[in-house]
């Protein structure tokens, strides 16, 4: 009961340091698909075993629960506490804070949800992973092929949006202002600039938007042009419902260490 103590100290002294770095967890179902963040301190810990294995039992979890308080409350795989209190307890033997971050779901009635994780290393474990649903009622293993190729292509652009109506207005109203302040500056008359708007709000469009989008594996045409033409080997038609992207530590403010100073904090752990 001492050791429990001490461990359960270690990690309250330990839960106020910054955690991002970490891992990326994926796992998947028929029609299903899963994605987790799971953060530590240092990347050194997240080559550790038993935190690989704890990201990959967390990402399970998630194919069975989706929503982040859902998995950080249900129970962790052959265990009676949850998801939450196992890592908890796991910051004091790895030595380092961690924190279950997020976890996300997608899920198709017909078709096939596709993964990718960049960089793994180890299988589903990474530091970005895509998630990408493909809904149709042709063949699900060619629309899972599709669906892969098209989360590579998320993972390499960031798309803010699937399609230009999932833009946040005031985003769009942003970029107009913007737009039209530039063409303005040109003195050519409203009725151009108004033209000139347009035409670069189309371009804007095609840089953010998933579908219109260049495709990464064959720029000549857009992601929904590829779509089409891999509903000839799906043998029916599709639609990219959803996609998800979780990058590493993304939003997380990292704190500026030197060299030194983490050789002395290894020390002192």
């Amino acid at each position: 009961d001492w050791l429990r103590k001490k461990g359960i100290s270690k990690a309250d002294k330990k839960a106020g340091r910054t955690a991002a770095e970490g891992l990326i967890g994926v796992d998947n179902g028929v029609r299903e698909a899963a994605v987790v963040e799971v953060n530590s301190e240092t990347d050194f810990v997240a080559r550790n075993a038993a935190f690989q294995e704890i990201v990959a039992n967390v990402a399970k979890v998630a194919l069975a629960y989706g929503t982040t308080e859902a998995v950080a409350a249900a129970k962790y795989p052959g265990s009676d506490k949850s998801v939450a209190d196992t890592i908890k307890d796991a910051v004091g033997t790895i030595g380092e804070n961690m924190g279950f971050r997020r976890s996300a779901k997608l899920t198709v009635p017909h078709g096939a949800v596709a993964t990718y994780v960049h960089n793994a290393v180890a299988d589903g474990l990474g530091k970005l992973g895509v998630l990408v649903a493909i809904e149709t009622t042709g063949n699900e293993h060619a629309a899972n092929a599709f669906g892969r190729q098209v989360a590579m292509h998320v993972a390499a652009t960031n798309p803010l949006a699937l399609t230009a109506e999932q833009i946040d207005p005031a985003a769009v109203e942003r970029e107009k202002a913007i737009f039209a302040d530039q063409a303005r500056q040109s003195g050519k008359p409203e009725a151009i600039i108004e033209k000139m708007v347009e035409g670069r709000l189309r371009k804007f469009y095609e840089e953010v938007v998933l579908l219109k989008q260049a495709f990464v594996l064959n720029p000549d045409i857009t992601v929904e042009q590829a779509l089409k033409d891999a509903e000839k080997e799906i043998g029916a038609p599709a639609k990219i419902s959803a996609y998800l992207r979780f990058a590493l530590g993304e939003g997380i403010e990292k704190e500026e260490t030197d060299f030194a100073a983490e050789v002395a904090a290894a020390v002192k752990k």
